[in-house]
């Protein structure tokens, strides 16, 4: 009797924690490749299966709707009559896994590269990389975008290439909701912006900045959701800075460590970081001439520690993603067309290959989403 109350109260529960996961890709336009794609992700074996996709140009950033019901892309273009990209909003069919289009809008700058909600749901930001711009979009409680407001960056940084003009990479809402943290890869600076999350305005004339070390080029920023710690990789020099977070969402600078091995002087063209679930360990991708993954040791006082560096099995990891129960890291290998599935050890923190890929033409940005059955 009691070993049939067991395997009751066992199956309740699996049946209770059951959940349908997605994931969704977003790409650069190729021949293998012409848009979103959704898969179905198996978290217990770490597999995929593709169940839709939406053709759309250039979607190389999505972010998902807090209640999962919508999802929104730049599409990465710049058009000849100087309006820039596109911004579009999707609905999410949590049954079928199916988008479908609701509205679009003009970004507010050339090349859309990335695209954030806030905490309430209501405001949209995307940032315009040519452009030197970052755009707010007001939400619609059927998903549809309103007009944008547009913020224009003025400035340079030393590298003549990269840094001619100002290159807004992402925009990042604290997690208090009140500052919204934009990174300039051309400029050199993480300004920090006092968000109205009622009428989504945003006082420009109240921001703050930290300057980056000259020619670093600042792209994309990660906060820690239970340590009051911060961390932004910066593209150029293969580095990652480290903040402390105070009252206000301001932010501290307390260490700056290289995202590459010891004596590599390679270029490392960092992408992308992402922070485990318990805020022990800590992961950024180095596109350029090597990549992979650093892994670091994340420490009590927020400070890391590199302990490793995976390959990506790949080209040009330019997105990763850890899966919602922490076994596995997805990585997005833009230029072999495929997205490399790796085991991550919950203590030790490393990765070892899985045998499982994903076939996708230029991969650029991984996201979930989590529907409970």
């Amino acid at each position: 009797m009691k070993i049939f109350f067991f395997l009751f109260c066992l199956a309740y529960l699996n049946i209770a924690n059951a959940q349908q996961t997605y994931l969704i890709v977003g790409t650069y336009d190729s021949p293998k490749s012409d848009g979103i794609y959704v898969f179905s992700f198996d978290e217990e074996n770490g597999t995929a299966k593709e169940v839709s996709h939406m053709k759309i140009s250039n979607p190389s950033y999505l972010t998902v709707s807090k209640d999962n019901r919508f999802v929104y892309a730049v599409s990465e273009n710049a058009k000849k009559d100087g309006k820039g990209g596109k911004l579009m909003s999707f609905s999410f069919d949590q049954a079928t896994g199916k988008l479908t289009f609701i509205n679009e809008q003009e970004s507010g700058g050339d090349h859309p590269c990335h695209v954030s909600v806030d905490h309430t749901g209501k405001w949209l930001f995307v940032s315009n990389y040519s452009g030197g711009s970052f755009s707010r979009f007001a939400i619609n409680e059927n998903g549809a975008m309103g007009e944008g407001v547009t913020v224009k960056h003025d400035g340079s940084g030393p590298n003549k290439e990269r840094q001619a003009s100002a290159h807004v990479h992402g925009a990042f809402i604290s997690n208090d909701n009140k500052v919204l943290h934009v990174t300039d890869l051309g400029m050199d600076k993480l300004i920090s912006y006092n968000f109205d999350s009622e009428n989504g305005n945003i006082n420009t004339s109240e921001s703050s900045y930290f300057n980056t070390v000259a020619g670093a080029g600042p792209r994309m920023l990660l906060q820690s959701s239970n340590r009051p710690f911060a961390y932004m990789i910066e593209e150029l020099s293969g580095t990652i800075q480290v903040f402390k977070q105070y009252k206000n969402a301001r932010l501290k600078p307390i260490q700056r460590i290289s995202t590459m091995p010891k004596g590599d002087t390679r270029f490392a063209g960092s992408a992308d970081l992402q922070l485990s679930s318990d805020s022990r360990f800590l992961y950024a991708s180095n596109r350029g001439d090597v990549n992979n993954i650093a892994i670091y040791k994340v420490k009590r006082n927020g400070k890391l520690k590199s302990i490793a560096h995976q390959s990506t099995l790949g080209k040009t990891p330019r997105n990763f993603i850890i899966d919602p129960s922490g076994k596995f890291i997805l990585v997005a290998n833009q230029n072999s067309n495929e997205i490399v599935v790796f085991k991550r050890g919950k203590v030790s923190g490393l990765l070892t290959d899985s045998g499982n890929r994903i076939t996708t033409g230029k991969p650029t940005c991984l996201k979930w989403i989590m529907i409970k059955k």
